[in-house]
């Protein structure tokens, strides 16, 4: 038993005096060795198990001391940080995607304080043209010495991270419609969309005009406005010209006026529903009374009988005879 115990001493101790040599290098003193040595609780404790064992002490420690390597190993992880060259990437590639990161994060930071209410087309359609242009030198360009980062950056591995996080955004403009109130390029918003925020502008005017008071001025008073606003919002459903900025705050200003005003009135849309209800309506009604009066024509047709007008002839045929 001692001797194992002795035995177990020894080849923990070669395993620490390598971490700590392989840590400061070839130049380590022995003084500093012996210093770091006792430093090591696994060290030290299986001296004390060995030395007891050794005097014939009685008490033995059952616990199994546990190598620990040195932080500073030979097996650091900064090591594999660096690959040939022929595996990196060019340096153009490489600025290309910091400044994918960068216009991919600013398009980000835009989009979070434009979510409610919803603004996302009219204040970040700068942002995210940025953004595509940056995508497009990417996966189409070609780089000084015709070096192209496509195949580098976009299809590296099988996660493709650059092109998952673009498709990402991407869709997020394709389902706001963004497209059909922002110019091509990415340069300004539509006419469309400029005529129909003046007149949101106008009606919200109104609104906070008379909020304070009665609401029933606000009802009389911008009346017109909302009209107006209304059927500009039909024309522009009909034409398919409006984004998702559009269609949020025109809900926004109709859950304004119908719950938080009180206010209603008759659109113009409702007068043929209202007829042809009407109509169907009575229609049953028409029916019926029609069946009826046709019966009661009926009834009223005088029907000769055979029988009659054959007696009249033979009385006529015995006169002549008589």
């Amino acid at each position: 038993m001692s001797l194992h115990k002795t035995s177990w001493f020894f080849v923990s101790l070669v395993f620490n005096i390598y971490a700590l040599v392989s840590s400061d290098g070839v130049n380590s003193t022995a003084s500093d060795l012996v210093d770091k040595l006792k430093q090591i609780p696994s060290l030290s404790s299986a001296a004390a198990v060995a030395a007891a064992d050794d005097d014939g002490g009685g008490v033995v420690v059952n616990s199994v001391p546990v190598f620990k390597p040195a932080v500073d190993s030979v097996f650091s992880i900064n090591l594999l940080s660096s690959f040939p060259e022929d595996l990196e990437i060019s340096d153009y590639c490489n600025d290309l995607l910091h400044i994918f990161g960068q216009r991919y994060v600013a398009y980000v930071n835009c989009l979070v304080p434009a979510a409610r209410p919803v603004k996302v087309c009219q204040n970040c359609f700068s942002s995210y043209g940025s953004l595509v242009a940056t995508y497009a030198n990417i996966s189409d360009q070609l780089g000084p010495g015709n070096v192209s980062c496509r195949d580098s950056l976009l299809r590296s591995d099988r996660l493709m991270l650059v092109h998952l996080l673009y498709t990402n955004l991407e869709d997020l403009w394709k389902k706001s419609a963004c497209d059909k109130c922002i110019t091509k390029g990415y340069q300004n918003l539509t006419s469309d969309m400029l005529y129909f925020m003046a007149t949101l502008n106008q009606t919200l005017t109104c609104f906070e005009k008379y909020q304070q008071g009665n609401h029933t001025e606000l009802c009389k008073n911008c009346k017109s406005s909302y009209r107006e606003l209304n059927e500009l919002y039909g024309r522009m459903e009909k034409n398919q010209t409006m984004c998702i900025d559009i269609e949020d705050s025109m809900n926004m200003t109709r859950r304004l006026w119908s719950k938080n005003f009180n206010c209603s009135f008759p659109r113009e849309e409702t007068v043929p529903v209202i007829a042809v209800s009407s109509f169907m309506l009575f229609l049953p009604i028409i029916f019926y009374l029609s069946s009826f009066l046709h019966s009661e024509q009926k009834k009223r047709k005088l029907i000769h009988p055979k029988r009659a007008k054959s007696y009249t002839s033979l009385m006529n045929i015995q006169d002549k005879l008589s």
